[in-house]
């Protein structure tokens, strides 16, 4: 049997034979050994991508017959929903993998949700990350990152976090026990659901003065100079693991390409990880053609959207014109602007992946937009009214797809996937604060944010300790 072959070839030989660190820079195209611990390239510091001598794995002739793993999920490997694809992201050997069950994850026909966004029945799917261990997409990166640091022995693991990213370390730590987890939050910049989360799993939270932003620069100096394991996206093997979310969406569809894909912008590894999987898959020859991508940015903190549609920064086949981006930063810390939505997952400012998104961007043929709290709350109602609760953060993703039906941008008949990348218990607070019929409540979590209704809010009814009462709102209200 084909995958069997490919799992004793890749048993037999050491992962450096097979994959190493590439510059993203197509004018540098350094190379570094993959047991290298790197975050940017030695030589011009862009950033880098794992890259693979495709001549040394015997890739399947098609998608389909990774189907044939489905037999063996009594080993946890291919149990995993992202090592069961172990195949096209062989940057370690099979039997050094580390697994918590991550990747069993669901894409659901939603046409309900469809109705909300404008579109035609069948046409419109949720991809559920929060079924992963911790709650968010983030296990299928944080499996990845976590390999290549036992690989190369660390003991230690960071990571600044809005708070998904360290409830993804803590957890892996926690069940492993093979190392310790130090992790960054800003001040007041995360949500006790996933805060919670990271202390019960014994990791070590530093809660710095100053936003994301601040706990990422701090978090890379520390992790520099202490030689602790940086597990933040902008650590090439996290993108290896996420690319395994389009592998499952393709999956669900029996292995056909999507017209769209859209999902929410933050620190843009998800859509760097994106469009590096099917740039990979379309070289291989594995899919045909390449679906469009869409990145959807909160307004609060919208600097893709700056940058790509109002100020024109793209790719440009590798040349892009960063001082734009340079320029745009000065602008942030002259009028001390920081990021500030409720959609906490994406509130970043300085995204460390925005070269690779734009790359992605390119090749997916990519839009980006942005949408308001009011608007990311309002798509939040509506797909937990269709059965799957999400984040806020997630719900971006819903509310730009609508956003870009109606600009005509993407068509009813379209096939669209959004992402939704954390469990709606992530952030409790915010629910209940659209839902609640206590005004305060209302305007002291989210009048803040712009947001001055809750048009889809499912209030509680009060009503008297009476059975005459109680039978009464029942017969009213259902």
């Amino acid at each position: 049997m084909k995958i069997t072959t490919n799992i004793n070839s890749l048993l037999r030989r050491t992962n450096s034979e097979l994959a190493f660190q590439r510059c993203i820079n197509p004018f540098c195209g350094t190379t570094c050994a993959v047991t290298e611990v790197r975050t940017a390239c030695p030589k011009c510091g862009d950033l880098l991508d794992v890259d693979y001598d495709w001549s040394l794995v015997d890739i399947p002739s098609s998608l389909a017959e990774f189907e044939k793993h489905w037999q063996q999920r009594f080993s946890p490997v291919r149990f995993s929903g992202v090592w069961r694809f172990h195949e096209l992201l062989p940057f370690a050997p099979i039997d050094r993998l580390i697994t918590a069950g991550e990747g069993q994850t669901l894409l659901q026909q939603a046409d309900a949700v469809g109705r909300f966004v404008g579109m035609q029945p069948g046409k419109l799917y949720l991809q559920y990350e929060g079924m992963n261990p911790s709650g968010s997409f983030k296990d299928n990166g944080m499996v990845a990152a976590f390999t290549h640091a036992r690989m190369i022995g660390a003991s230690r693991a960071a990571c600044a976090s809005t708070g998904n990213t360290s409830a993804s370390l803590a957890m892996y730590c926690s069940v492993t026990q093979l190392m310790r987890a130090i992790i960054f939050i800003g001040s007041g910049k995360i949500s006790y659901g996933k805060l919670s989360q990271a202390l019960e799993y014994g990791a070590l939270t530093v809660q710095i003065a100053g936003d994301f932003d601040d706990a990422m620069q701090r978090v890379q100096e520390v992790a520099k100079d202490l030689g602790i394991y940086l597990v933040n996206s902008i650590n090439p093997f996290r993108l290896e693991g996420q690319k395994t979310v389009m592998f499952r969406v393709l999956e669900a569809l029996r292995w056909e390409v999507p017209d769209w894909i859209v999902v929410p912008g933050g620190n843009l590894g998800n859509s760097s990880a994106f469009g590096k999987a099917f740039y990979e898959l379309y070289k291989l020859g594995l899919i045909e053609r390449i679906p469009r991508l869409a990145v959807i940015n909160a307004a609060g903190a919208d600097t893709l959207y700056q940058l790509f549609e109002k100020r024109g920064l793209r790719w440009n086949y590798g040349k892009p014109a960063m001082e734009i981006a340079c320029h745009y930063y000065d602008e942030l810390d002259r009028d001390h602007r920081k990021a500030d939505t409720i959609a906490s997952a994406i509130e970043i400012n300085r995204p460390v992946n925005l070269k690779k998104c734009l790359r992605a961007l390119e090749f997916c043929d990519g839009v980006v937009r942005r949408v308001s709290d009011q608007e990311i709350l309002d798509a939040k109602a509506q797909v937990g009214a269709g059965g799957i609760g999400c984040e806020p953060a997630s719900a971006a993703s819903v509310a730009g797809a609508r956003l870009l039906r109606q600009e005509g941008v993407i068509a009813s008949g379209d096939r669209v996937v959004c992402i939704l990348t954390g469990h709606q218990l992530k952030d409790p607070t915010a629910t209940v604060a659209y839902h609640t019929a206590d005004q305060d409540k209302f305007n002291e979590v989210l009048g803040s944010r712009g947001v001055s209704r809750a048009a889809f809010a499912n209030r509680a009814v009060a009503v008297p300790n009476e059975l005459d009462a109680i039978i009464k709102a029942i017969q009213l209200y259902s």
